[in-house]
């Protein structure tokens, strides 16, 4: 499975994205659990894909 959303479905604004990932640092007090990681890497990509941007997941 791609870490980058499907181009196909519309894009959230970069805002919305924003801060889900701000409220997930602050709910997991600055230090993500494995599934928070993955939640953080899908919503990095989004967040890349709304800004029109790229990035490269986290090894």
């Amino acid at each position: 499975m791609s870490p980058y959303p499907n181009t196909s479905v519309s894009v959230r604004p970069v805002s919305v994205v924003n801060e889900e990932i701000r409220a997930l640092w602050q709910r997991s007090g600055g230090l993500l659990s494995p599934d928070e990681e993955k939640e953080y890497q899908r919503l990095l990509a989004e967040w890349a894909a709304a800004a029109g941007t790229s990035v490269r997941p986290a090894v």
